[in-house]
């Protein structure tokens, strides 16, 4: 939704990360050339940042043509940034990203003096204070967003595929450009239903879950949970930094059980009969718990095991206007079944079998891989609708090796060291209508060994994106359940919202609740596009437009191009890896291909 003068040049290569405005907000933003930043004065930065823009462009191939565009708010975050700040977590050392994009008028790009003060960590949920005079001692810039090449060629040919990042210009105002991803194609109707998107086309009876094919796109959406890399040494001394713990409830010094001396890395002996688990429980603090912590209070009680949710650490920026609380589209309301576990394995055995499992809507979810043969098959508890497919894998004796098995799309898929694997069956199934969470969702993924002797490592658990069914443009945040901005109401009981959220979270006795959530259906006729953010909660998209007399979809005429590549995230201010101090040192890291 960026407003940009254009800048004519050729296509270089692929590139990623786009971004737009917060649903609330009423109209586009107005985002500057290329060369010119959304931050007003500093000229310095500004300069030499476009003269290093103009060298980059200047070495794109002469192929395609192509057009730089500036993101300036996070529809599309973490995929893609608006203007923003960079955090590190100063209890875990984890690092994210905060939205910084009401700190610029739409409409002036002038500063409006509501400035982002702090936000809330991932992994701990620790709140950082970012504003003058913190604890860091540290000064915290506002980032402009991320600049990216848009290539035109392609939509002179081909209509956009589902789930590409496109720009277009909005349809309520046709020299503003947007930014979204392309989610409902021509003659469908699409459905939002718990986070997920259902097409029927024409002709059809049936709606059909819209799966991510391509397995790049996946892995750019999803979103972390937890990574035992970053461990709070304030919760592992107050004996809250266990997530993954022995399926058994044992203690970690139990032998012929997992082991752990640091909540990063579990090990197992082999020795022990059956299958031995290590499992996942999403238990994290509180603001409170955190003022009780840091006081050196003992905690009233230990927090809850928690349904894993929608939250957006890029979204629980504090601002002046909100300083005692963090906006709704952050704090997590959904549930969010679908789901993805990583991490490395060091293998030390010949023989057995290693177990991974993830849970939704109570299904077990299963790839058993035979150590001796590299054989993986997976199952789901309960249901025949997978069949048993079987495949080759690397995995085959002792040896180190990186894995990743995600349910994600009424799919389930399989990653060894980097490669997805290919199974002898389909590995999609029909849907079994788990929406509502039960009890063993509250431990949604393990591993287990069966006589495998092996070390796990980096071990991390993602999410995939949540599709919000509401198409509210009228201040309120967005949500599948009414609720007002302070208050949700469970059981004829009122309570202040986070701790409405929490019982939600936490409580079974409420998650009834889960199959009434409301579900929205687009019917797109000749030439007419679904565009979503990937920041559902703050994304201004298809959704929310009808209310503003404009309709749901972007005609194939506003079409502007296909996002290729972030070409200049904003620059650091030192050598990675180093503390030598390098002014706009190029952000290497953050240029890429977008998916």
């Amino acid at each position: 939704m960026a407003k940009t003068k254009k800048r004519s040049s050729e296509r270089k290569q692929p590139a990623k990360r786009p971004a737009d405005k917060p649903a609330r907000d009423g109209s586009a933003t107005k985002a500057p050339s290329s060369a010119g930043g959304m931050t007003s004065p500093e000229s310095i930065r500004e300069t030499i940042e476009s003269v290093v823009i103009a060298f980059i462009l200047a070495f794109l191939f002469r192929t395609f043509e192509a057009e730089a565009f500036v993101i300036p708010t996070g529809s599309m975050a973490p995929t893609l940034m608006g203007r923003h700040k960079d955090v590190e977590c100063p209890e875990c050392g984890y690092h994210y990203q905060l939205s910084a994009s009401q700190e610029v008028d739409p409409e002036t790009n002038k500063l409006t003096g509501n400035v982002t003060l702090g936000g809330t960590c991932p992994m701990c949920r620790y709140t950082i204070d970012v504003g003058p005079n913190n604890p860091q001692e540290r000064s915290y810039k506002s980032h402009s967003g991320d600049r990216i090449l848009v290539e035109k060629f392609p939509y002179q040919f081909r209509d956009p595929e589902r789930f590409e990042v496109s720009v277009f210009k909005f349809p309520g105002g046709a020299r503003t450009n947007y930014i979204k991803r392309i989610c409902g194609l021509p003659h469908e109707t699409i459905r939002i239903k718990h986070g997920d998107l259902f097409v029927k086309r024409e002709g059809e009876a049936d709606f059909t879950i819209a799966r991510k094919e391509d397995p790049k796109k996946l892995l750019a959406v999803l979103q972390p949970v937890y990574d035992t890399d970053y461990v709070s040494p304030t919760l592992e001394s107050a004996g809250l930094s266990q997530r993954w713990i022995n399926g058994d409830s044992s203690p970690s010094d139990t032998p012929g059980k997992w082991n752990t001396d640091d909540d990063k890395r579990f090990r197992i002996d082999g020795q022990t009969p059956g299958d031995v688990w290590l499992r996942y429980q999403h238990v994290v603090p509180s603001q409170e718990d955190w003022f009780y912590l840091k006081e050196g209070t003992a905690l009233p009680q230990p927090p809850p095991r928690q349904l894993i949710s929608d939250f957006t650490a890029y979204n629980t920026r504090r601002t002046k206007s909100d300083q005692l609380t963090y906006p709704l589209s952050g704090r997590g309301v959904h549930w969010v079944g679908d789901l993805a576990v990583e991490c490395r394995m060091d293998v030390a055995g010949e023989s057995g079998e290693i177990v991974l499992e993830l849970v939704e809507g109570g299904r077990r979810f299963q790839c058993v891989i035979d150590v001796a043969t590299g054989i993986a098959s997976l199952s789901i508890d309960g249901s025949s609708s997978l069949g048993t497919p079987k495949a080759e894998t690397s995995l085959r004796g002792a040896g180190k090796y990186k894995v990743r098995f995600a349910n994600v799309d009424d799919q389930l898929r399989l990653w060894i060291d980097g490669w997805e694997i290919g199974f002898d069956l389909p590995t999609t199934y029909e849907p079994l209508e788990n929406f509502i969470p039960t009890e063993a969702d509250l431990l949604p993924a393990g591993i287990a060994s069966r006589a495998v002797p092996l070390e796990i490592s980096h071990l991390r658990l993602l999410r995939d994106l949540y599709y919000i069914a509401d198409d509210n443009s009228f201040g309120q945040p967005l949500a599948d359940y009414e609720f007002n901005r302070d208050y949700a109401i469970l059981d004829g009981g009122i309570r202040p919202l986070a701790a409405e959220v929490d019982a939600l979270l936490s409580t079974p006795e409420y998650w009834s609740f889960f199959a009434g959530f409301q579900e929205k259906e687009y019917k797109l006729g000749e030439g007419e596009f679904l565009a979503l953010g990937d920041n559902s909660g703050e994304s201004r998209d298809s959704r929310l437009w009808a209310n503003e007399g404009i309709g749901h979809c972007v005609p194939r005429r506003l079409l502007v191009g296909k996002a290729l590549f972030v070409y200049w995230p904003h620059p650091t201010d030192h050598i990675p890896g180093t503390r030598i101090p390098f002014p706009y040192f190029p952000n290497f890291g953050r240029m890429w291909v977008i998916r």
